[in-house]
């Protein structure tokens, strides 16, 4: 069972130009898409496609469009209700897979709402493998929430995994080493974030990008898996570091390329292959959305895994 919690949850309406964005022109759109996500939703969104077991927890009002949504792709949920509509968040994508986002801040979340999604998260944890912190934090959330349910979430069985970024990231990191997650998911810009490098030396050299990713292992991460766009992904570990190509793409969107990665790395991991079978596992999942337009997330007949290349980089998290 794969349990997410998307705290700021959005409906992604993605619109797809015919040709470059040329600002302050009126152009032409060549498809609109719109459906309800957020960074866990899709992962739990990925999960039921591939037959696992998910439950997502987010806040939204029961009537809202958002759940009824989830609710006619018969994805099991369980919504909080918040004052409010859920945020729209707009998803702009040119022919060469360029995207530009426009994220819209969501709903206020008081005291009242964070005790309850955390209450609704731990009930649903006991039942649960792994438990998905995705996304950014709503206004009036503490930056620090995700370390406080890292923290709340080890009297459960569940191992957990975060994927976030600017300050909420920092502050877990800041807690390190004494909460940890079990995995988490930067990219290379987050990862430089936390590590002192640049965004574009990571991108551009695994081996530094590996190097960055065992800092964290080091203090206590269980896994770092940091994308890193065409170039793939690295995945770190205490048993070492691997590299892992994509087969060629043509990008279309991506858009949810993060989330199916992290979820490619789950699914090999709920399979019992070694960190290496995980790694190809999420760039064949990254690399599929990233080939699909909008936010569309892939099924398990889109995947490539065995064009998915892996290079080992060092054995030992100390390496």
């Amino acid at each position: 069972m794969i349990v997410t919690l998307t705290p700021n949850p959005s409906i992604d309406t993605t619109v797809a130009l015919d040709g470059p964005l040329d600002r302050g022109a009126v152009q032409r759109t060549r498809e609109l898409s719109s459906q309800a996500g957020g960074k866990g939703v899709n992962i739990s969104r990925a999960a039921q496609s591939a037959g696992l077991p998910t439950t997502a927890v987010f806040p939204a009002d029961p009537d809202d469009p958002f759940v009824h949504d989830l609710h006619a792709a018969g994805l099991p949920c369980r919504p909080e209700p918040v004052h409010g509509h859920v945020r729209v968040n707009l998803t702009i994508t040119e022919p060469d897979g360029t995207t530009t986002k426009l994220n819209s801040p969501g709903n206020v979340a008081d005291a009242d709402l964070l005790a309850r999604l955390e209450s609704a998260l731990l009930h649903e944890a006991g039942t649960g493998d792994w438990v998905v912190l995705a996304g950014s934090l709503p206004p009036g959330a503490p930056d620090d929430w995700y370390a406080r349910l890292v923290s709340a979430l080890r009297g459960t069985t569940a191992r957990v995994a975060v994927d976030t970024s600017e300050e909420p990231l920092k502050a877990l990191a800041a807690a390190l080493p004494g909460i940890a997650p079990d995995l988490l998911k930067p990219n290379a810009e987050e990862l430089a974030s936390l590590t002192g490098h640049l965004a574009d030396e990571l991108e551009a050299d695994p081996a530094a990008t590996a190097r960055a990713a065992t800092q964290l292992v080091g203090r206590g991460v269980g896994a770092v898996l940091a994308t890193l766009g065409s170039e793939g992904a690295v995945l770190a570990t205490a048993e070492g570091a691997w590299h892992a190509v994509p087969p060629p793409t043509t990008v279309l969107s991506t858009v949810g390329a993060g989330d199916s990665s992290l979820f490619g790395y789950l699914w090999g991991e709920s399979q019992g292959l070694p960190p290496a079978g995980r790694l190809r596992y999420a760039v064949a999942y990254g690399s599929a959305a990233a080939a699909l337009p909008g936010t569309t997330i892939p099924e398990p007949g889109h995947l490539r895994p065995d064009l998915v290349t892996v290079h080992q980089l060092s054995t030992g998290a100390s390496t």
